[in-house]
């Protein structure tokens, strides 16, 4: 009988196929129900997160955008106009200030990048050691990471005074012969003095991300190298620098975003003197958009920031990444 009727009707089930269709779909139904109540869920714990972005993300980033190619100012009575390329070329070209903000920013950067991430890496050497009291001096290291920058500001500030701990202990040292300074007032010292209190308060992070990644390296690796007979300095040299290289690719565009952001610390202990010698590319960005109310022109400094930053990162990527890649 099924046999006629699918031969009369071959476009409709047939009774096998039809109880099999019964007995089908309610595991089905199941399914489905299983994975729209997943997506649904997916869908509601995504939509802060992307409303957030939207509004202090994205947003902040579409408006400086626009500001950037306009006169706007902070406080006005009269509508922003659209003045083109004329904030990039009066940054480039008139503004000294920015000049030095630059200069400064790329000096910090590049004393910083290699003292901190190479330092971090020795503290994460020596604590990796299987030693009495190391998650003591983890601790005491890591301490400087989680205490607010503004609090290590101040307290470097009062350390670098003429009078301050930093010159009493450099005149105990030379048995009274060093008659101290002020290390923030003098514009051929006040950069250095950030740069030292700068890598003293970031180096436990990276020593962290360093000890990470040191862990991650099998003990297998190093026995094998026993048993050829290297020594400890071509253990390091041949097995754990090049099987650290995606933590260094992490730490090397991590500090060099950090130390391009270079803004608290400037803002604290220097404002940004003496006479410039401490000045920013962020602190000008902040002088400029809202103390001098040139919203415009801060927004185009901006925008110059960000493009130098993701230029760094590209190279020092594409410098890093691996050949096969």
């Amino acid at each position: 009988m099924a046999a006629k009727l699918a031969s009369r009707y071959p476009d409709s089930p047939t009774i096998e196929g039809a109880a099999a269709t019964a007995a089908a779909p309610p595991q089905k139904r199941k399914r489905r129900s299983h994975s729209r109540a997943e997506q649904r869920a997916g869908t509601a714990f995504a939509v802060p997160g992307i409303v957030l972005l939207l509004v202090f993300v994205i947003g902040p980033a579409v408006v400086s955008l626009v500001l950037a190619f306009t006169n706007a100012r902070l406080i006005s009575p009269t509508p922003p106009e659209f003045i083109g390329l004329e904030n990039f070329r009066r940054a480039f070209s008139e503004d000294a200030t920015f000049h030095r903000s630059l200069f400064n920013t790329l000096l910090f950067a590049c004393i910083v990048v290699p003292l901190q991430g190479g330092l971090g890496l020795v503290l994460a050497l020596l604590v990796n050691q299987k030693l009495a009291g190391r998650n003591f001096f983890r601790t005491v290291f890591f301490l400087p990471v989680i205490t607010s920058m503004v609090v290590v500001s101040l307290l470097w500030r009062f350390l670098y005074q003429e009078d301050g701990l930093v010159n009493s202990a450099l005149s105990m040292l030379t048995g009274g012969a060093w008659a101290g300074q002020a290390w923030l007032a003098n514009p051929s010292t006040a950069l250095g003095a950030i740069v030292v209190m700068s890598v003293w308060q970031g180096v436990g992070f990276h020593m962290i991300i360093w000890l990470a990644g040191l862990q991650t390296i099998p003990e297998e690796v190093y026995e094998a190298g026993a048993l050829d007979g290297t020594t400890p300095w071509q253990r390091f040299w041949h097995l754990t620098l090049p099987l650290l290289k995606p933590t260094f690719v992490f730490v090397l565009i991590t500090i060099t975003i950090a130390a391009m952001s270079l803004f608290v610390q400037v803002n604290i202990m220097t404002g940004g003197g003496p006479v410039g010698s401490t000045s920013t590319i962020v602190l000008q960005i902040v002088q400029k958009g809202f103390q001098q109310q040139q919203m415009g022109y801060g927004a185009a400094l901006s925008l110059i920031f960000f493009c130098i930053v993701l230029t760094l990162a590209l190279v020092q990527r594409r410098l890093t990444r691996d050949k096969d890649s």
